[in-house]
């Protein structure tokens, strides 16, 4: 069995694991068609968790060292005939085409009709008479006209919201950035489901809080399970995804809300309301988590899911006490949000386009839902109607960590559940599956079908 010598190298252990390869491929110590040890087989050897082994041979397969085939694990590929060619004056330009894997892995609005919409509004935004104000400098918080756009925006959820009390930032991981930083201090206790967006994780411990996970249930975070936890510490906030939470899907009814801001009243932290997906929301007449604890929330929402990746724009809204210290740390951070993009963005609020996209992304994704739901009908999966990912548990004796790297192997990306793990617990039977990233539903079904085909397998035939 191929066991990688480590002691030379000074980086993250995945990364030495992929360096070593390549060296003994290059030694000559494996050669073409070599099996490479399995997933257990290697974690056990290194001591390593086998999550570990899975991204170093996923790194691996990047750089085209190796390849996953169903049947025989995981092999050395021929390096000679992935050689380039010399480079000069007369060659073809690099194709920087479609890649061959199909991407279930990030979360991003159907893009088929996005081009012509969105191209229709940079002219018009060109041609508007309003064009020169995002050219310079915008005052804190924002223009008061681009606030405005973001108040309306922002009254599809709350309809009373006042532009006064918008801060517009560069996208919801910025507002989640400057939220935390502003309203919380290093050493704070953090909260947040116990399964959530990585990038809350990364966040936190960048900015070196406490990060803590809530157990959950099918509505999240249990309020039993949170009252339990602040009795024994003092959290400082809660991040909370109340609609088509990532990555379980799940929706807070009305009443679970009021529970959990009910004990931010009693506990005295703040409420981060992450609604970045309160668009894709089954009953909209549900009140956001925000709107029972007025006064001790922030409000997050933007318009990367539902308009546009590249529309870099969100909007918080603050109670009145907490704006100063929110428009304090955008500045520290970028120093404005780019005027221009928030000028697009505009545009797009104000000219009603936002709510025809919105209706595209709902029609596209239900038709999607319904495509998975038939592909797993025997598999249990935890999804809503309009929900842009499917959270599915996979049959013992997969683990998601191995699944997802042999999903991978087969041509499919998608995010094995351990990463979404607040304290990283242990192996879990889980990943996120992304609906809308294939650019037709034939793509989706080709890609759910193989995934599904390979669940039914047993796992040990890979290895």
């Amino acid at each position: 069995m191929w066991v990688p010598q480590l002691s030379e190298f000074n980086q993250p252990m995945y990364l030495s694991i992929a360096d070593a390869l390549a060296r003994d491929i290059n030694n000559g110590v494996l050669n073409e068609g070599d099996r490479l040890p399995t997933l257990r087989e290697l974690a056990t050897t290194l001591n390593v968790t086998p999550g570990t082994i899975s991204r170093a041979y996923s790194e691996a397969h990047r750089r085209r060292l190796v390849q996953g085939e169903v049947g025989r694990g995981t092999y050395v590929l021929n390096q000679k005939q992935l050689e380039l060619p010399a480079s000069n004056s007369a060659s073809a330009p690099l194709n920087l085409g479609q890649s061959e894997l199909l991407d279930l892995s990030i979360i991003k609005p159907y893009s088929e009709t996005l081009e012509y919409w969105l191209r229709g509004a940079l002219v018009g935004m060109a041609k508007s008479t309003d064009f020169a104000r995002a050219l310079d400098y915008a005052p804190d918080g924002g223009h008061p006209a681009h606030r405005e756009a973001g108040a309306q925006w922002l009254r599809h959820s709350l309809p009373d919201a006042q532009w006064q009390q918008v801060v517009i930032t560069a996208g919801a991981q910025h507002g989640l950035m400057v939220a935390m930083s502003a309203l919380t201090n290093a050493g704070d206790l953090v909260l947040c489901e116990a399964l959530c967006y990585p990038g809350i994780i990364s966040l936190a411990h960048g900015l070196e809080r406490r990060l803590r996970g809530v157990p959950m249930d099918d509505e999240g975070i249990i309020p039993e399970a949170l009252r339990e936890l602040c009795l024994r510490e003092k959290p400082a906030m809660l991040v909370c995804v109340a609609t088509c939470q990532n990555p379980t899907a799940a929706i807070m009814s009305q009443k679970r809300r009021a529970q959990i801001a009910a004990l931010a009243e009693e506990f005295d932290f703040i409420i981060l309301d992450d609604d970045i997906y309160g668009f894709l929301a089954t009953d909209p007449s549900i009140k956001p988590l925000s709107a029972f604890a007025p006064e001790r929330s922030v409000y997050l929402t933007s318009l990367s899911k539902s308009v546009m990746p590249a529309l870099r724009v969100g909007y918080i809204y603050s109670p009145p006490k907490l704006l100063s210290r929110l428009t304090s740390m955008v500045r520290s951070s970028v120093w404005m949000p780019s005027p221009l993009t928030a000028q697009l963005a505009s545009n797009v609020i104000t000219e009603g386009l936002d709510k025809k996209l919105i209706r595209i992304q709902r029609n596209e994704a239900a038709g999607r839902q319904a495509i998975a739901r038939e592909i797993f009908a025997n598999f249990e999966l935890k999804t809503q109607p309009y929900s842009y990912h499917v959270w599915l548990t996979l049959p013992e004796p997969w683990t998601s960590d191995e699944f997802t790297m042999l999903a991978r192997a087969n041509g499919v990306l998608v995010l094995s559940g351990t990463q979404f793990q607040a304290e990283r617990s242990g192996t879990t039977r889980c990943v996120r599956l992304v609906l809308m990233s294939p650019t037709s539903q034939d793509e989706l079904r080709f890609a759910l079908t193989k995934l599904a085909s390979l669940i039914d397998s047993d796992p040990r035939r890979y290895y």
